[in-house]
């Protein structure tokens, strides 16, 4: 993909007082070309030194019961150097800027907890369309039986995916993908170009999370996508028929698009999820014991 920098663009005060707060979130430089970044609006919000924090109560379906618990997605921009697909500690010529989604889950079941971690790098600059595919995503499931790992790069207009698992008929594995959708990739292209979601009949490939607690393979699976308007949100919908598995996330028809909740169905219940807080916030830089006191305002445990 094209990798245009622009040069000596002014930054915000707020840009400058986080790069040098905290060398490890700070926002990359705005770009041009023909994704987001070709939007004065896109630019303006999401390149100003901060973080998008959004707090949901969560009710994980697990075991056949549901379980209380919250949801956080973080979206922030950030240099991304697409050759290593790391982020770029010092950006450079392979270095784009890139829409990242942290999206965590806590919940316990019975005695023990569970923490559930999806990353996903979505570059913004360059391709356009469906060239701006995610270039990477990563999910951990951590519990006290064991923990998981999964992740998918992307090369050659091509997914690869490894993971490492406790659980021996899983064990450790590498598999070729394709060029599938990414499930974890639709949550970002929402924020991002929600006009240019796929839909239709695709070849998509489940969550990170969905492979690892229903124990799929890893492959692209046949779904149907679906964008509807439902009253003053949008719903954007993928029905799997062969996992009985449908996946609704319900997001705002106004820029910045954010989300206001989702369900999943599966053959063994129903988890929903709906927003309760929302900052926006140089969080990398809220590190002290006495910063603990934010998480109140993000409706989090301290």
């Amino acid at each position: 993909m094209p990798r245009r920098r622009t040069i000596g663009r002014l930054l915000p005060l707020a840009w400058i007082v986080a790069t040098f707060a905290c060398l490890h979130d700070e926002a990359p430089a705005a770009g041009g070309g023909d994704g987001p970044l070709a939007n004065e609006a896109f630019k303006q919000h999401w390149f100003d030194g901060r973080a998008e924090l959004t707090r949901y109560a969560l009710e994980q379906s697990r075991y056949g019961e549901n379980h209380e618990g919250h949801a956080v997605l973080v979206f922030v921009t950030e240099d991304f150097d697409a050759e290593k697909q790391v982020k770029a500690d010092h950006p450079g010529t392979a270095s784009v800027p890139a829409m990242k989604l942290n999206f965590t889950k806590s919940f316990l079941t019975g005695i023990y907890p569970y923490s559930i971690m999806t990353s996903v790098f979505q570059p913004l600059d360059g391709g356009g369309g469906d060239g701006l595919r995610a270039l990477k995503t990563t999910t951990s499931v951590q519990e006290w039986c064991g923990h998981t790992f999964f992740q998918i790069n992307r090369r050659k207009d091509r997914y690869r995916a490894v993971g490492y698992s406790y659980f021996e008929s899983e064990g450790d594995r590498s598999t070729e993908l394709g060029d599938a959708w990414l499930e974890d990739d639709l949550w970002v292209r929402i924020r991002t170009q929600p006009e240019r979601l796929p839909t239709g009949m695709l070849r998509v490939v489940p969550s990170g999370e969905a492979i690892r607690l229903l124990h799929l393979d890893p492959k692209p699976l046949d779904a149907e996508a679906v964008l509807a308007d439902e009253g003053d949100s949008r719903e954007y919908s993928l029905r799997y028929r062969e996992l009985g598995r449908t996946l609704t996330i319900r997001f705002e028809t106004a820029f910045p698009y954010r989300i206001e909740g989702w369900t999943e169905t599966t053959r063994g219940g129903v988890t929903r999820a709906q927003r309760t807080h929302f900052e926006r916030l140089a969080y990398w830089s809220l590190n002290g014991a006495d910063d603990r006191a934010v998480r109140e305002r993000l409706g989090l445990p301290r």
